[in-house]
């Protein structure tokens, strides 16, 4: 894994060059380099975390064996050796045994349609100075992340704003899109920032920009498998034994490592199904990590962890997490360069920062519950929409209006809410941070100027409007909460600590088996869920293990409240700006809290908020 940055479309200062890269440094403490274009119209810089290859030969940027191709890439291509037998008939040649390498070569033979081929997870940059062109692309599923900024006349881009933040000529000038999206969802999805005038690459995405013409396009090299009308629909022995055989298959290419690889292990299916199949297929023993919470017995799920590595005989390290560690917050807020709500990410950099004392790579779970609904949500989803057939749409609308008049907080308030619209608008009322109403009132300083710009739940329902409510939910927790809020959150906390991540679910035959094969009575009901995985599961993983329960990895925020991290937020959030948020509002989020609201994940969504514009000295003018 590594950090990539650079500028197009301008004079190119190296030091600034070498700025960018050094504030990436945590993602790539092994090597760096900088290079500069020959006619200085494009410069890329480059941290290396060494994976795959480690001597000098896999150093970047890479130029090719013409000198034509230059190229900054961040990630890990898992069937590079495949692509490389293919393309050695064809006349390449190689002076590494790097993926990097294999781009290259891959990108002289077909050009962009190389994205095609390539299985992993990956952003790049790619100067060709024969068409004068820049190619940036991210894999497709969104697991590597990549920014692009306009500044000037030029383009500017980075594995993470902080590199970009770091010079002078960058606006730290908040977008009130990005803030809107953040408040709803607790993270800023798809295209959008939490700065004006930057834009992220989506997952499946290239953008090629003509230095020639000085204009760039943009378009999605892969998609979802569409919705079939009719799916086919074999017997649920075939399927279950194909994603078995899809999994260890993923497993085996994501081991593949010159360096110790460990696995995150929370005793929750998805973790433990990967575990299960490194057990199978690795020639070494296993090592498997994992967090407790002692004294927060409804959140610990160690014991459920120590089973499965009992289980498969791993060697298994444990982490206890003490609610001290809120004193991370500000240097998680300072990594996160746009700000996340979810609170998971304190677990996330601790397991982090244990593996990495052992280890360099390590595979998750990630992935699994979008692919073959996991969430709770989506069993509720089911039948809400059985039920808003039944339901006269006025009763319905009544019922919301009674909601909001609930203070936030309140249990099942969003989906009251929620359950007056369309299917669309339930999808996009789950897991609401602050349905509209609050945050009417949050930002009443600035609806002063007028109407919000952009309405989160109305861009949350267009995500998918094809198919079952299953197929539209989960399509829509894949193209947002997993790609801007999860794989963000494990991304960023395990760069940190310059540990790389990879997720054998989000393999592409594994995503477009899930989407394309599965049908939904395979993956949900009312009173069921992920159905086809907990089958395999069955087979493969311990009798003692409860594979029906779904916890989640969270912490005990609301017990965490009662102590430190609530004297904490209301320090943060008492010098909270007047000029964006309404300190009444604040107040009785506070109050609610203490009165026993469940008001935590709000507040400190808010506190991370305040923590990263305050690192960043980000502004609304």
């Amino acid at each position: 894994m590594c950090g990539i940055a650079g500028v197009i479309g301008a004079e190119v200062d190296r030091g600034a060059l070498e700025r960018m890269a050094a504030a990436l440094r945590h993602r790539g403490p092994d090597d760096s380099g900088t290079w500069t274009a020959p006619d200085g119209e494009a410069g890329f810089g480059h941290a290396r975390l060494a994976v795959i290859d480690l001597s000098a030969a896999a150093h970047q940027p890479m130029i090719d064996g013409t000198e034509a191709l230059t190229i900054a890439f961040n990630g890990e291509i898992y069937n590079y050796r495949e692509l490389r037998r293919e393309l050695e008939p064809r006349g390449h040649r190689f002076r590494s045994d790097s993926d990097t390498e294999v781009i290259l070569a891959g990108y002289r033979e077909w050009g962009a349609e190389v994205l095609t081929r390539l299985v992993g997870m990956f952003a790049l940059a790619l100067h060709d100075s024969v068409a004068r062109t820049v190619l940036l692309a991210r894999d497709r599923a969104g697991e590597k992340p990549l920014y692009v900024a306009r500044v000037g006349g030029a383009w500017w881009f980075a594995s993470e704003l902080k590199a970009l933040a770091r010079e002078s000529e960058f606006s730290r000038t908040i977008d009130p899109a990005g803030l809107e999206l953040f408040l709803a969802y607790g993270y800023v999805p798809a295209e959008f920032c939490i700065y004006r005038d930057v834009t992220k690459i989506r997952q499946g995405e290239a953008m090629l920009i003509d230095l020639a013409q000085r204009t760039s396009r943009r378009w999605f090299y892969w998609r979802l498998p569409e919705p079939a009308p009719e799916p086919v629909v074999s017997a649920p022995e075939e399927l279950e034994r194909e994603l078995e055989t899809l999994l260890e298959a993923s497993v085996r290419r994501q081991l593949i490592a010159d360096v110790p690889v460990g696995i995150l292990l929370s005793g929750g299916v998805d973790s433990s199904l990967v575990a299960a199949m490194a057990a199978r297929v690795s020639s070494a023993p296993v090592t498997t990590f994992t967090i407790s919470f002692p004294g927060a017995a409804s959140y610990d799920e160690s014991a459920y962890a120590r089973l499965v590595a009992r289980h498969f005989a791993t060697n298994h390290i444990e982490m206890p997490a003490e609610a001290v560690v809120i004193d991370l917050l500000p240097m998680l807020a300072r990594q996160f360069d746009e700000p996340i709500g979810d609170s998971s990410m304190l677990p996330t950099y601790l397991v982090s920062q244990l593996v990495r004392r052992h280890a360099t790579v390590a595979l998750g779970g990630d992935g699994g519950d979008e692919l073959f609904a996991g969430y709770g949500h989506y069993s509720w989803l089911m039948r809400r929409e059985r039920l808003a057939k039944r339901i006269p749409s006025p009763v319905r609308s009544a019922g919301a209006a009674a909601a909001r008049l609930l203070p936030a907080g309140v249990p099942r308030r969003n989906h009251l809410i929620g359950f007056a619209g369309d299917t669309g608008s339930g999808i996009a009322h789950v897991n609401l941070y602050f349905d509209r109403t609050t945050r009417d009132r949050l930002l009443r300083p600035l609806r002063a100027n007028g109407e919000p710009p952009l309405i989160p739940e109305a861009w949350r329902a267009a995500i998918a409007t094809r198919g079952s409510v299953l197929r539209r939910a989960t399509e829509s927790d894949f193209r947002s909460t997993m790609v801007d809020g999860y794989l963000v959150k494990v991304d960023r906390s395990s760069m940190l600590s310059s540990l790389e991540v990879r997720a054998p679910f989000l393999d592409p035959a594994v995503i477009e088996f899930a989407f394309g094969r599965v049908p939904d009575a395979l993956k949900a009901t009312e009173h069921e869920r992920k159905i086809l995985t907990r089958r395999v599961a069955r087979r493969l993983l311990p009798r003692e293990l409860d594979i029906d329960r779904k916890q989640g990895f969270s912490i005990p925020i609301d017990e965490w409240f009662r102590g430190t991290l609530g004297r904490l937020v209301e320090s943060v959030l008492r010098d909270a700006p007047k000029e964006i948020f309404d300190a009444r509002v604040i107040d009785r989020l506070l109050k609610g809290q203490r009165l026993g609201l469940r008001n935590g994940p709000r507040l400190f969504a808010l506190t991370m908020f305040e923590l990263w514009r305050r690192e960043y000295g980000a502004t609304l003018l």
